[in-house]
């Protein structure tokens, strides 16, 4: 069965970082990405890629966070830099065996991680 694992969340101030990492095990993904849903909130797509020079970043964190994957160690990141109050949610992980580019369509992925907490204090 996939496993998607995420760690790295965590409860900082604003202005500071987060480094997010989802590691995959007994699974081989093409797009992979990143959403958060806020309490209240519908989940949303933060950050996703299928290589380096395929990636796409919502408008709210372009700029601030980089996604990036080791494909040997089939483990996917999140750096986050200069965080805002907004920017706190549940992260998730996701992973597609297909390639559906780096899209933010829920639909595309078929193995989500269970998800870790990104707290920011103003």
């Amino acid at each position: 069965q996939v496993q998607l694992v995420e760690s790295g969340g965590g409860s900082v101030q604003a202005g500071g970082s987060l480094r997010l990492s989802c590691a995959a095990s007994r699974y081989r993904a093409s797009t992979m990405g990143w959403f958060r849903q806020a309490p209240g909130k519908e989940r949303e797509g933060v950050a996703a890629m299928v290589s380096d020079d395929i990636t796409r970043y919502s408008d709210s964190v372009k700029g601030r966070f980089t996604i990036s994957r080791d494909n040997a160690q089939n483990t996917l990141y999140l750096q986050m830099n200069n965080l805002k109050p907004e920017d706190t949610a549940m992260y998730y992980c996701a992973a597609s065996a297909s390639n559906w580019g780096a899209t933010f369509w829920v639909g595309a992925y078929n193995a989500w991680g269970q998800g870790t907490q990104v707290t920011v204090s103003s």
